[in-house]
């Protein structure tokens, strides 16, 4: 197994409640992703005290800069 994602969600759209994505390994949990309106957090697993944010735009950057180019797959005709 690559990753388990898990997603929480009650509803298509962020509206008050984070949406949380929890990240597991073979090698155990690497963290909670949470989603919101505002921001995006990262909680790595075994932190429950301090976790890092971005707001929308400063991970924008940080995706530009720092993620790595992967080609877009268009889906097929139906």
């Amino acid at each position: 197994m690559a990753h388990e994602v898990t997603l929480d969600i009650s509803t298509k759209f962020v509206l008050h409640k984070d949406v949380k994505i929890e990240v597991k390994t073979d090698a155990g949990k690497l963290g909670t992703l949470l989603v919101s309106k505002g921001n995006v957090e990262w909680l790595p697993a075994g932190n429950f005290v301090n976790k890092k944010r971005l707001s929308w735009s400063k991970f924008a950057e940080v995706m530009e800069a720092q993620g790595k180019a992967v080609k877009v797959r268009k889906k097929a005709a139906a």
